[in-house]
C-alpha cells in the first residue's frame, strides 16, 4: 500500500454517512497512537472542571483502580466505534456506558463539554504532531462520529460542526477551569498510572513529559508548575521527529489494525457487561434478581 492510498480511500467515502468507517480508519490505521495520546490528555481536561473532578474523586475509582478505569474507558470507546454506535454491538456498549453514567448526577453541560474534548483534542494533536494534516473531510467525519455517540448517550443540544465544538470547549474551559483538590488528586493518580507503563528508570520522567504537553491554563487549574521552556521544546521536537519518521516509513497494512489490549485488567478476556466499576455490577445483579423476567 502506498503512503497516501488510505487517505484516497477515506476521501472517497461520505463524511456524513460513512463517518464511523472513516473514524475507524483513522483510529486503527492512520493515527492510532496519536488519537490514543490525545484522548488521554482529553481526560485530564475534564478533571480540571470541578464538578467532574470532584465526582471522579468521590468515587475513588481513578485513585484505587486507575488501570481498570482507564481500560474500561478505552474498551467502551473501542466497542462503540469499531462496531459503530448505531449498530447492535455498538449499541450494547452505549447502553453499558449510559448505565454507568446513570448512577451519577451529571449535568448536560458537563456531558457536552466532555464530548467536545473527544472531538477537538485529537484534531488539535494531529495538526501539531501527526505525520500528515487531517483533511477537512476527515475532521467533518470525526465530528459526525462523535455526534452520533453523543446522540446515543442522549446528550441534548450537541454542536453540529467542528468549529462549534471548538468554541464550546474553549468557552467552557475559560468559564469553569479552576483549582480543586479532588480534580488534582485524580490528575495525580492518572499521571502515576502513565508512569507505571514504563520501565522503572524511565517512569519518574513520565509525569514531567506529560505536563510539558498540557496547556498553561490546564496546568494552572491543577496547580502544576509550568514546565521549563526548553523541556517543552524538546518534547515537541521529539514528537515532530517521530511524525517525520512515520511519514517516510512503511504503511500499516490492512491486516494489522491497532486494537486495545485488555490483558492488564481482563487477562481472561471481557464482556461488555464486565466493563465499569465493580459496585455497579454487583448492584445491577441484585436489582436484576429482584425484578421478575417475563417468559
Amino acid at each position: 500500500m502506498r503512503r497516501f492510498e488510505r487517505l484516497e480511500h477515506i476521501l472517497s467515502l461520505d463524511p456524513d454517512y460513512d463517518c464511523e468507517a472513516i473514524y475507524r480508519l483513522l483510529a486503527e490505521y492512520e493515527f492510532p497512537w496519536d488519537i490514543a495520546k490525545a484522548l488521554e490528555l482529553a481526560l485530564f481536561r475534564t478533571y480540571a472542571v470541578p464538578s467532574i473532578g470532584r465526582l471522579l474523586d468521590r468515587t475513588g475509582e481513578f485513585r484505587l483502580r486507575p488501570q481498570r478505569r482507564y481500560d474500561d474507558t478505552l474498551l467502551l470507546l473501542y466497542e462503540i466505534f469499531h462496531a459503530g454506535p448505531t449498530g447492535p454491538h455498538g449499541q450494547r456498549a452505549l447502553d453499558r456506558l449510559n448505565t454507568i453514567h446513570g448512577r451519577y448526577r451529571i449535568s448536560m453541560d458537563d456531558y457536552r463539554y466532555t464530548l467536545a474534548t473527544f472531538v477537538v483534542m485529537p484534531v488539535r494533536w494531529i495538526r501539531e504532531f501527526g505525520w500528515r494534516d487531517l483533511h477537512p473531510h476527515e475532521v467533518r467525519a470525526v465530528t459526525n462520529a462523535m455526534r452520533r455517540m453523543g446522540e446515543g448517550m442522549r446528550i441534548t443540544e450537541i454542536p453540529e460542526t467542528y468549529a462549534q465544538f471548538e468554541e464550546l470547549l474553549d468557552d467552557y474551559e475559560r468559564a469553569h477551569f479552576q483549582q480543586d483538590a479532588g480534580g488534582r488528586r485524580v490528575a495525580d493518580a492518572t499521571l502515576d498510572l502513565f508512569a507505571s507503563w514504563y520501565p522503572k528508570p524511565a517512569a519518574p520522567l513520565v509525569p514531567g513529559v506529560a505536563r510539558t504537553l498540557m496547556d498553561p491554563h490546564l496546568l494552572r487549574a491543577f496547580g502544576y508548575r509550568l514546565p521549563a521552556a526548553a523541556s517543552a521544546r524538546v518534547a515537541r521536537w521529539a514528537l515532530r521527529a517521530r511524525a517525520g519518521l512515520l511519514r517516510v516509513g512503511p504503511v500499516r497494512p490492512d491486516s494489522r489494525p491497532v486494537q486495545p489490549d485488555p490483558t492488564l485488567s481482563y487477562p481472561d478476556g471481557y464482556r461488555i457487561e464486565d466493563l465499569g466499576p465493580g459496585p455497579h455490577r454487583k448492584r445491577e445483579r441484585q436489582e436484576g434478581a429482584r425484578c421478575p423476567v417475563a417468559n
